[in-house]
């Protein structure tokens, strides 16, 4: 079994999965039970001057029968007294010695910051987490986004919890900027141990419709809240990538965002995290997930051939290239398995309409599926689900055909086929050698390539 263990800027945990500071990581009750389930670490939510939470405060986006794509929350810091966190972070390191306890915080002043990472340092943290992403509530007052979208200001208080602390210091990063690069930059000019990204996306996740207020809502009003859950893994990995290739980032990473099995956190780590840290999957399913991600990153490493995980940090990163930089004679085009086709020519439409006009089919969707043409707009959109299975009687002289020499390979039948593995992008190799955008630009201006 390959070793999960991992050494985050001198914090280390017998294994990379965190909770990240947020509600499932809030009392010592529930990081007790989280480290019985398996978790390697925790980021202890944000503790702070004492603030007041609203009700209600969390709201959810669902899309196509799939519960919770994304997930938004207005609530602020740690409500909880101060003394009655520092109390159970003591415990909880006291009861679980070889798993992570990092702390995030969020104050205003030098003296503040001076107080806090003593005060909790002295409860036992292994290292302090600066919260530098809040986009809503907290960053009104001066604190969260509002510092790390400063890059001079976010330098400054790094530098003076560097100037403080004894331990790790991490900086958490917001996404609600222009370019990572500033405030990651920044950060490491402060002197942070180590970057923490992405915090929550400023986003509002719905309205209802018949009250007229945002949601969440607060009796009849609603504000602007910290979006997350799958929906931002996209985000959260371009982030996190965009870091890691930077030659002036030069300290480790923790990624966050949309992880929710071992997959997600295995893209992580090949694209520079050292640990990864989980919140909406907790909140969805509870601290027992973390079981399979275990398992899964483990028989993963085994089945690439590593011995740690250590081994697979950053080993994406190569492959995140400039558009300029990629290949424009590399070429693939969509091959049908005519043997698990079941004509429902969504293919078809979405070359059709969606992108180059590739494929092509003796009958239109409606007669394919209905035998007389049915020019209503769900006949020609409607999947069956015995249908998802095997082909339906007749149907096999109206498997969609490509035209290999107009396809482009855009992947789009591919990603709107409801049949795994019946279409798949089969390479082509041509005669042309390799050539980018940046080399042909070069060639016609100067002739040779520089």
């Amino acid at each position: 079994m390959a070793d999960l263990s991992i050494d985050m800027c001198g914090i280390k945990s017998p294994n990379p999965f965190w909770l990240a500071s947020a509600p499932p990581a809030n009392s010592g009750e529930q990081v007790m039970r989280a480290f019985d389930a398996g978790w390697g670490g925790v980021v202890w939510k944000t503790l702070g001057a004492q603030v007041t939470n609203v009700s209600s405060r969390f709201g959810a986006l669902d899309y196509a029968g799939t519960k919770v794509v994304g997930f938004t929350n207005i609530e602020l810091i740690s409500d909880r007294p101060l003394e009655v966190n520092l109390k159970e972070i003591y415990e909880v390191k006291k009861a679980y010695p070889d798993r992570a306890m990092v702390v995030s915080l969020m104050v205003e002043t030098r003296e503040e910051w001076r107080e806090i990472i003593k005060q909790v340092e002295d409860a036992g943290a292994d290292g302090v987490e600066l919260n530098f992403g809040c986009p809503h509530g907290m960053c009104e007052r001066g604190m969260g986004s509002s510092v790390g979208q400063e890059p001079e200001v976010l330098a400054r208080i790094t530098g003076w919890a560097k100037e403080f602390a004894k331990t790790p210091v991490l900086v958490k990063l917001t996404p609600n900027i222009g370019d990572i690069l500033e405030p990651g930059l920044a950060a490491v000019k402060g002197g942070a141990d180590g970057l923490s990204l992405i915090n929550t996306i400023k986003s509002i996740i719905g309205v209802d419709l018949e009250r007229m207020a945002l949601l969440p809502r607060v009796e009849n009003y609603g504000t602007n809240g910290g979006y997350c859950g799958p929906a931002v893994k996209p985000i959260a990995l371009h982030m996190v990538a965009a870091l890691a290739r930077d030659k002036g980032i030069n300290i480790p990473i923790s990624g966050i965002g949309g992880i929710s099995d071992w997959r997600d956190a295995a893209e992580f780590i090949a694209l520079g995290s050292q640990s990864v840290q989980v919140c909406t999957a907790v909140m969805h399913h509870g601290y027992r997930i973390v079981e399979d991600m275990i398992e899964g990153l483990s028989d993963y490493l085994d089945d690439q051939g590593l011995t740690s995980v250590n081994q697979l940090v950053g080993r994406a990163v190569p492959g995140f290239r400039e558009w300029g930089e990629l290949d424009l004679n590399y070429k693939i085009v969509a091959n049908i398995d005519a043997e698990k086709c079941i004509g429902c020519n969504l293919c078809y439409i979405a070359c059709m309409d969606g992108a180059h006009q590739c494929i092509h089919t003796h009958k239109g969707p409606c007669q394919a599926w209905h035998g007389e043409p049915d020019h209503g707009m769900n006949a020609r959109y409607e999947v069956k689900p015995a249908q998802l299975h095997e082909p339906r009687e007749g149907l096999r002289d109206h498997v969609p055909r490509v035209d290999e020499a107009e396809c482009i390979g855009c992947n789009l039948c591919e990603l709107v086929c409801p049949v795994p593995d019946c279409i798949t992008m089969r390479e082509v190799r041509g005669d042309a050698a390799a050539e980018s955008w940046n080399e042909r630009v070069d060639k016609d201006r100067y002739g040779v390539i520089h």
